[in-house]
Formats: C-alpha cells, structure tokens, sequence
C-alpha cells in the first residue's frame, strides 16, 4: 500500500510496484489531493500499467539519443539527414520532457518552420523523425512513453523540377573550388548521389577497364551498381589518382577534401557559393541526378539501362525524374506548328485537287 508524508508545507506519495517504490510530490499542501493522486498511481498499478510518473521523467533528449543510436546500430545510410533533423528539433523540444510534447505543440513548431522558409518535404522528415522516436520508446520493454502523440504530416508535391541546362553546369562547374569539379561532372553524367560519389573509394575502381562498381551495401536501394567511365570521367579518375601520389595521400576516397586528408563532410556552403557566383540562382546538388537522367533519356538511351546507371529502382521514381525544360516545350510547340501547318497544306492540296476533278467533270459533261 501506498502512503502520504509531508516535505515542507508540500505533501508527496510513495507507492511500490513489483517491490520498486516510488517517490513523487503532489505539488500542494492540500492533503486530500494527495490521496487522490495516490489512488490514481495505484489504479495504475492495479491494471498493471506503468505509473505515469515513470513518462514524465522521459526527456526528450533520451528519445533522440535512442533515435540516434538505433540508426548508428541498424547501419542507415541517411544517419546525416536524421542528425539534421534532431538539431532542428531539439532547437524547439530541447528542454521538454516526453509527456509535454503534444499536438498542439507540435503544431507550433511546423508554423515556426514554415516562418523560417523550411520546404515542407524537410518539415515532413523532421516530423517522421518525431515519430520515431516515440513509436521506439513505445515499443520498449518497458516502454517509455504511454502514448505517441498525433502528428499531422504537411503535403508535399513530389514532382521534381530542378535540373541544371549544360550551359548552367560548366559555369557552375567553373565556379567550383577544385576538390568539388570532379564530385560535380561524375553526379552530372552518371546521377548517383552525393553520399555514393563522396563515399567512393579507390578500391572500387578499376582505371584500366574504365569501371566503377558499388557493391550490395553501398547504395541505398542496397543492390550493386557498375558505370563504364567516358574519356572525360577516365581523365578526372586519373587526375584525381596523381593527385593522390603527389601529395603521398593514404585517404581511400577518390574525392577527398579541399586539403587532400580526410573525406568530404558537407560541401554545401561552396556549393552555394558556386551557385551565386556562376549566376545561376539556388540549385540543389541533387539537381545534378535528376540533370543526368533527363539527358540519359534524351540521349536514346534505354530507359532500363538509364536506371541501372542511376541507381533508380522503381519506375514511378525514374517518372518524377524526367521533367521538361523550357527548351523542351518550345520545341514541341514548334512541332506542333509545323505538323498542323503540313496538314493544312495537305488539306488545301486535297480540296484543290476535288475542286479539279469537279471542273474537268463538269466540263466533259457539257461536251457530251
């Protein structure tokens, strides 16, 4: 059974559960509201819950560190973007615990990043990140919290429209520090992501046949993938491998940093510098993939092997990919003119043509 004493002026309860007691304060000194928090934690008790008070210890920094720790356990290759997302996050739940995370809270938190100009695809990851973490401590045994709060996800237009004309990309490409020139020709003829081409290493490339393979594990669809280099990726690799005798480099990345020590780590501050500087407006390095199949496309190139390049494994995917350009549209206005001009020429010929036979009819019959 549990009991009441006093602290002070203020009354708390002590109760057991499976032989652990359990301390908590009331939060007055009125003694009869004491008691009847008393009867709610052994009611808990009796129905063989958890008492409440466990959940409101729970902060929200122990839910995003076993986030965090079940992404770094299970090995997921978007670890980055979920870190991404726990920085935002905890910027506004930082300081709360579990249980004061609820939907109206929430709420306030997507207006606030809709006021900072977040893209409502980087909202909806924040939020699927927010409810992992507590479908994860729902699912402990014991759980941690006693109930996941309702998050409404925001609509997103999944049409993908930024690409990048070949004009574009050599200014851009121009406007590159030199480590990222050749991070940026790979993603623009051959679409992997930047995760994939910043990860490579020299063990996966073969100079003298003119390969580079990611074997099962190394993408994020988890299949392999082997490209055929052209002559100008052929000479970036070759470049890029005397750089590294030059400066008797033991980093195993084919693309290492500005320094030539390490792996890139995040590029985008001279990425956006480029953009800037080449004139070329806000365009996403992801650009570049959706650039490089657009091309493989336009180029008669199968669609099934453009996949294979790309590293697409569904269809519907690769369709979102293969937007139009400005260029795209006028040439099949253009088309469209001069296919209805031709039928109208056509027409006209057919109609001269009956109008002809009509007179050379007419005037046989007046003969006769």
């Amino acid at each position: 059974m549990g009991s009441i004493y006093k602290r002070g002026t203020v009354y708390w309860i002590k109760y057991y559960k499976n032989g652990q007691g359990y301390r908590e304060s009331s939060g007055t000194d009125k003694k009869m509201v004491a008691r009847q928090l008393l009867e709610i934690r052994e009611g808990e008790i009796a129905q063989g819950k958890s008492p409440s008070v466990i959940f409101d210890r729970v902060s929200f920094k122990e839910l995003s560190d076993d986030f965090i720790r079940d992404y770094r356990i299970n090995q997921k290759k978007s670890l980055v973007r979920a870190e991404r997302s726990v920085k935002h996050l905890t910027a506004c739940f930082g300081g709360m615990k579990a249980t004061q995370i609820t939907t109206p809270r929430i709420n306030t938190y997507v207006e606030s990043r809709l006021d900072e100009g977040a893209a409502n695809a980087s909202i909806n990851r924040e939020l699927s990140a927010l409810k992992r973490m507590f479908h994860l401590a729902a699912r402990q045994t014991p759980p941690r919290v006693d109930r996941v709060p309702y998050i409404a996800m925001l609509k997103e237009n999944n049409v993908r429209k930024g690409f990048l004309e070949h004009a574009e990309f050599v200014a851009l490409r121009d406007a590159l520090p030199d480590y990222l020139k050749g991070v940026a020709t790979f993603a623009y003829k051959v679409g992997w992501r930047s995760s994939e081409i910043i990860n490579l290493t020299w063990k996966q490339v073969d100079l003298n046949q003119g390969i580079v393979t990611l074997d099962v594990g190394e993408t994020k669809n988890d299949e392999a993938r082997t490209v055929y280099l052209d002559d100008e990726l052929i000479g970036i690799f070759k470049a890029q491998w005397e750089l590294r005798k030059d400066k008797q480099s033991i980093i195993p990345s084919v693309f290492p940093n500005r320094d030539g020590n390490d792996q890139i780590k995040d590029f985008r501050g001279a990425w956006s510098t480029a953009c800037r500087n080449a004139g070329i407006g806000k365009k996403l390095f992801h650009d570049l993939r959706r650039t490089a199949v657009r091309n493989m496309v336009r180029a008669g190139i199968p669609e099934r092997v453009a996949m294979m390049v790309s590293g697409h494994k569904t269809r519907s995917v690769f369709d979102r990919y293969n937007i139009v350009s400005d260029a795209d549209l006028k040439s099949a206005a253009h088309k469209q003119d001069a296919y209805l001009k031709s039928n109208e020429v056509s027409a006209m010929g057919t109609i001269l043509g009956t109008v002809t036979k009509l007179r050379q009819k007419k005037g046989a019959n007046l003969e006769g």
